[in-house]
């Protein structure tokens, strides 16, 4: 029997999402930007502490959303969970995008902007970071006057490290009147910064947030968006009834009630950035500037065969020649030991180029 499948033309023109890696757990994990000391004990104690009846329940979301709306300081009507960082995206090409409607994003970035945009059949309008990772503002200003349909901007930008100051933010915010501007923050905790006490003045703002990082709980997946409750109230159309699984939130309220750890945790990271762009520079090898738990550094045409050398070993790093340029590298920031790890088989591997 021949069976002939009505399969949607932009799903028929890419190729599948695949995981840069598989098998990852017993090696020096430097790709993903994970928390790589892992989340809070109390964490581990709130999941253990599930009961068999609470598991073939359901879940229910009220009183989780009004503890997780006061750590994020907003309303819960101002609060959506979702299924991780990336379902907080998804959701706006639901609300928002149609197809050969116009999705703006700067590259390079997070891939998933663009891999939504090829999936809804949108539009795809591509500006690029400049040569030292600079955000090309005026260009920015001059697509949103033409009315794009959604903004994904990444702040602080992965994988550049770029963070926007608030005085461009709000030119962009004030560019957008036709725009759902949004604004990835998955590692605002580690820039100092966040856009979600601007949410009321802007209803076009909306903020994703991410569980992921800082609270170290990427296998639970929770992600969030935040907006004004009149703005928030168009997205909760395009959601599921039972988008997030009870784990994640109770992994989540652990998390956050227990802020010291998340706290020592950026604090270490911040430290280690530095000490470590430092080291890097010492060898020769170019760094950017970085308001995330990662370095973006540039190890020239000697960075790739670098790469495969310490993959062999274990130790993994987010090659990014293909889009960035040869010897790109995105390195995520883990412990003191597992930095120091990584420094030494740099430099008794890395053999720069006369």
């Amino acid at each position: 029997m021949k069976v002939h499948l009505p399969v949607r033309e932009a799903i028929l023109k890419r190729r599948t999402y695949e995981a840069p890696a598989e098998g990852r757990s017993d090696k020096l994990r430097l790709d993903f930007n994970e928390n790589t000391t892992g989340c809070s004990p109390a964490v581990r104690r709130a999941l253990a502490a599930l009961s068999a009846k609470q598991l073939a329940m359901y879940p229910e979301y009220e009183a989780p959303t009004k503890r997780l709306a006061r750590h994020f300081r907003v309303r819960p009507q101002e609060l959506l969970l979702t299924n991780g960082g990336d379902d907080a995206l998804r959701v706006f090409f639901d609300t928002f995008v149609e197809p050969r409607t116009v999705v703006l994003i700067c590259e390079p970035t997070f891939p998933m902007y663009r891999y939504y945009a090829e999936i809804y059949g949108a539009r795809l309008s591509v500006l690029r970071y400049g040569s030292e990772m600079e955000f090309p503002l005026e260009d920015v200003i001059a697509a949103l006057r033409r009315k794009t349909r959604v903004f994904f901007i990444a702040n602080p930008n992965n994988p550049t490290g770029t963070l926007l100051q608030q005085n461009e933010l709000r030119k962009i915010l004030r560019a957008a009147t036709h725009t759902a501007v949004v604004m990835d923050e998955a590692y605002a905790e580690f820039s100092g910064f966040s856009a979600v006490p601007w949410i009321r003045k802007y209803p076009q703002l909306f903020v994703a947030r991410t569980f992921s990082k800082v609270a170290g709980l990427a296998a639970l997946r929770l992600g969030a968006v935040i907006a004004c409750e009149k703005s928030l109230a168009f997205v909760r159309r395009a959601m599921p009834p039972f988008p997030v699984n009870l784990a994640a939130l109770v992994g989540a309220e652990a998390a956050v009630n227990d802020g010291a750890t998340m706290q020592g945790y950026v604090r270490e990271v911040k430290r280690l950035r530095a000490w470590f762009a430092a080291e890097l520079k010492a060898l020769g090898v170019k760094t950017y500037p970085s308001a995330g738990n990662f370095l973006l550094a540039n190890f020239g045409p000697s960075g790739p065969p670098l790469f495969r050398k310490l993959e062999k070993q274990g130790i993994l790093v987010r090659d990014r020649s293909k889009d960035i340029g040869p010897g790109f590298v995105r390195i995520s920031i883990g412990t003191q030991s597992e930095m120091r790890r990584l420094l030494n088989a740099i430099r008794k591997e890395w053999k720069p180029l006369a």
